[in-house]
């Protein structure tokens, strides 16, 4: 019995020991963790107590966290100086139309890559797929002429149209296509869908991580954007966001405003913030399922 007894606590000590190092080493991620989301989040703290702060109180010797006085002077004085509400309903419809427009043609290109057989399908992705690797710069000037004889300068058309047709909408939507069984498809076609009732029912529902997952991309791309909207909206009536923000700081340093230009910037971030937050499960299941594994 005594040596049973010996037996179990030289077992048991090893035990509370690898569990209290397992705790310790736990707590250090942990405590990595917190650390990098504060270097992440400081930032943007710091943004919004600047777009707070009076002009005088901006560029002190000793820098002042939390605003005294508070004001929303910069935000009144923005939508004063420039129309905001304008900017912001045009960057609003062109990101929504522009990320709706592209999750229907990627999807429909990727189901036409991913569950149909047709000759040279492989070698035709392949090609597409080589567009990525073209700078956008290369095809500024020739776009822009493009859009230019058809009329859409300072439209809505020529600032959405062309962002519709990214081949990396297509792969991310076409890799989680391809993890779909086939045998959904084939029980479809015995009860006699056909593809397009396939590819609404079945596959898009099944896809909504990698559909979050575009959405999400898709709309910071067209909400950020800020060399095309430069070419192509030159009307306040066109203008976005980024486009009219930067204006802010056209003049020289010492005039520019910063307590303005944190208040647009907190502006710009907000919208971003908010579709992340409505997306953020459906985002994370399509990163740890990997719809974009290869």
């Amino acid at each position: 019995m005594n040596a049973e007894m010996s037996t179990i606590r030289h077992t048991a000590a090893p035990r509370r020991q690898h569990t209290l190092g397992q705790l310790a080493a736990d707590g250090l991620h942990y405590l990595a963790l917190i650390l990098l989301a504060l270097v992440m989040l400081i930032p943007f703290a710091w943004m919004l107590s600047t777009s707070l702060k009076p002009t005088e109180y901006i560029l002190r010797a000793t820098p002042q966290f939390i605003p005294d006085p508070l004001t929303l002077d910069s935000y009144t004085g923005l939508l004063d100086l420039m129309p905001v509400d304008r900017m912001f309903f045009n960057s609003t419809l062109v990101a929504v139309i522009g990320t709706a427009g592209q999750i229907l043609v990627g999807a429909m290109a990727a189901y036409a890559f991913a569950r149909l057989h047709w000759p040279g399908r492989d070698r035709v992705f392949a090609l597409y797929l080589i567009t990525m690797m073209v700078p956008r710069q290369v095809t500024l000037i020739p776009l822009f002429v493009l859009i230019r004889e058809l009329g859409w300068v300072n439209s809505y058309q020529g600032l959405i149209l062309p962002g519709l047709f990214g081949a990396f909408g297509v792969f991310l939507l076409r890799q989680s296509f391809l993890t779909l069984p086939r045998d959904l498809e084939e029980a479809a076609f015995i009860d006699g869908a056909n593809h397009l009732t396939i590819f609404w029912r079945i596959v898009l529902p099944l896809s909504k991580p990698a559909l979050a997952t575009l959405a999400v991309l898709s709309f910071m791309e067209y909400w950020n954007a800020y060399l095309w909207p430069l070419f192509v909206a030159r009307q306040d009536a066109f203008m976005t966001l980024p486009v009219g923000l930067a204006k802010l700081q056209g003049g020289p340093r010492a005039l520019t405003q910063w307590n303005m230009v944190m208040a647009g910037a907190v502006i710009t971030v907000l919208p971003i913030l908010i579709v992340y937050l409505f997306a953020q499960k459906w985002f994370i299941r399509s990163v740890t399922l990997s719809g974009i594994k290869g």
